[in-house]
């Protein structure tokens, strides 16, 4: 992706100096919630192995594969509890917001996610 493309986010910085740089591994997220965003955006550009990666051990599928015909367009954090830098776990609840065989959809979720040895991981959520 270009430098000048925003990143997928919604936080309006490039995507090169946002999300790309945690994909990369070059940087890791220092909240819940900041690895709620990275998590999107890889959703949004197709990154599976971060996906898998920022995900917990415990809970981690053994392989994942994305609906290429679905396009994460938004996302909207609604609410979180925790999930700071020094906080072992926290909640995000948010909306994702994606279009699917022309058609617009929203998955609304309530992450939950824990920080060991200084990295977060998502663990699991709800969705409606």
């Amino acid at each position: 992706m270009s430098t000048l493309k925003r990143c997928p986010c919604g936080l309006g910085e490039p995507f090169a100096e946002c999300c790309a740089r945690l994909h990369a591994g070059e940087r890791c997220a220092a909240t819940a919630e900041q690895l709620m965003r990275s998590r999107f955006s890889a959703f949004a550009v197709g990154d599976t192995a971060y996906l898998l990666a920022s995900w917990h051990p415990s809970t981690r599928p053994d392989s994942l594969d994305l609906d290429p015909g679905q396009r994460w367009v938004r996302l909207e954090i609604l609410d979180r509890t925790g999930g700071g830098p020094f906080d072992a776990a926290g909640t995000v609840r948010f909306e994702a917001h994606y279009r699917l065989g022309g058609r617009a959809g929203v998955l609304t979720e309530d992450s939950r996610f824990v920080r060991e040895d200084g990295a977060w991981f998502y663990v699991d959520g709800d969705h409606e």
